[in-house]
């Protein structure tokens, strides 16, 4: 510790740690894309979800967001899910878009490179491969973000992770938005998750105006 006054919470965490002999060694965050928070808490059982209902969508646009995962602290669990690096492994797989950028990447040919549209071909250096994931980047200076799939139950999946769980804090769409998107990328990701804020129970009702307090008139 390089700071000569401690507070009397690090002085705590500097007694508990006294008695364990470990290195701390320091990972890039480049190099850790896919730091799944789900592992780490020992309130929620990554194996496992809760209960769907369907997102309300009045939007004029066609990008339907399918379902809302309800779930509570404690809530009680019934099927079972898949890791999560998995499951988006074997989205890719359902997706032909993304699927074909893989193949390219795996075999950059003329023939693979022909199968992408016009768009894709100009933007394929912003994806790249990391093991089995897809990762998109904007440019050398951008952290690469692992690309998420068209697949509803899996964006599900994530925006209730940084969102509805407790360690997301029902953030509002900003801050959800900004969470969310410095380790995963999909196309319109912000309407989604303004979809999936509108939906959110327990946010509307955060959000009702309070009335205003009274005033003294002297």
């Amino acid at each position: 510790m390089k700071s000569p006054h401690l507070s009397q919470r690090m002085a705590r965490w500097l007694s508990f740690f006294a008695e364990y002999n470990f290195v701390v060694h320091y990972k890039p965050g480049k190099n850790n894309i896919l730091a799944e928070a789900l592992s780490r808490r020992p309130d929620y059982d990554p194996r496992r979800l809760t209960r769907h209902h369907d997102i309300s969508d009045d939007d004029d646009d066609d990008d339907d967001c399918a379902t809302c995962v309800t779930l509570g602290i404690n809530a009680t669990v019934s099927s079972p899910v898949l890791p999560l690096r998995q499951q988006i492994a074997d989205a890719y797989e359902d997706d032909a878009f993304y699927a074909a950028i893989i193949r390219y990447l795996r075999n950059p040919t003329a023939d693979t490179l022909a199968k992408l549209t016009r768009p894709t071909r100009d933007a394929i250096t912003r994806y790249d491969l990391d093991g089995d994931l897809l990762t998109y980047a904007i440019d050398t200076f951008d952290t690469p973000r692992v690309v998420i799939p068209a697949d509803d139950d899996l964006r599900a999946r994530l925006v209730h992770e940084y969102h509805d769980a407790p360690a997301g804090g029902h953030l509002g769409r900003e801050k959800t938005f900004a969470a969310l998107s410095r380790d995963f990328f999909w196309p319109r990701m912000y309407k989604w998750i303004r979809k999936w804020v509108r939906s959110c129970e327990i946010c509307q009702c955060g959000s009702l105006q309070r009335p205003s307090r009274l005033r003294f008139v002297r």
